[in-house]
């Protein structure tokens, strides 16, 4: 069983798509949903009406704090600083090429953002705890009522974070790692990395993302931990 040891926040920030034509920005896009699409069809969340754009181009989707652009084998492909990609992580100030069309990914500074990470077996654990977290969430319309993990096994048993934050990350990086994500209906749970996918009440996750609920306990990693909100 790995225990948790050790927690670290860490501030991040919420990426933006900036599109431009010959040096001109046409739109500014903030990545907010899980799933992004990018197209020449009117129902792609971003529309770009041009003959060099495939009706269904490509698609950003947003893991944790983290967002992918995928081709969706498209006719003229997709490219990332001037080289062809299939699927990548975007970073600060990459500019994605479709046809004449420059797309550049930027991460908005100061935003409410965070990432949560739970360090390798024998690192101490924190003795302080969060500050309480608020009752609100800055008039975002978000739950009511602050919410937390709390760790129910291992030596960091009894440890409790505070979800404050538009995103927390947890797990052990490069075994199995997952991302609880505020939003305004509630908190969602998403597998982010790990060949075996997380479980929440003993029943591994099957979708991409799920609903918590007062009480559910999430698995991963070895590790137990309960939502708890109210």
């Amino acid at each position: 069983m790995v225990a948790v040891q050790a927690l670290i926040e860490l501030g991040m920030s919420m990426g933006k798509l900036v599109v431009s034509l010959d040096g001109v920005v046409i739109k500014e896009v903030q990545i907010t949903k899980d799933k992004t699409t990018l197209g020449r069809r009117p129902y792609n969340d971003i529309v770009i009406d041009n003959l060099a754009v495939s009706g269904e181009h490509a698609v950003l989707q947003m893991v944790g704090a983290d967002v992918f652009i995928e081709d969706l084998n498209s006719t003229n492909g997709t490219y990332i600083n001037g080289k062809a990609i299939k699927k990548q992580l975007l970073t600060h100030n990459d500019t994605v090429e479709i046809g004449k069309y420059k797309i550049k990914y930027m991460i908005d500074e100061g935003t409410d953002y965070e990432r949560t990470l739970i360090l390798k077996p024998g690192a101490t654990a924190p003795t302080s705890h969060p500050a309480p977290a608020p009752s609100n969430f800055g008039g975002l319309g978000g739950p009511e009522t602050a919410a937390l993990i709390k760790v129910l096994n291992g030596a960091a048993a009894g440890r409790e974070v505070s979800l404050t934050k538009v995103v927390t990350t947890v797990g052990k990086p490069g075994v199995q790692v997952a991302s609880i994500t505020r939003r305004p209906t509630g908190y969602v749970f998403a597998h982010v990395e790990g060949a075996n996918r997380p479980s929440v009440n003993g029943n591994p996750l099957v979708g991409e993302t799920v609903s918590l609920r007062n009480g559910d306990v999430i698995e991963l990693a070895g590790t137990q931990m309960q939502f708890v909100q109210g």
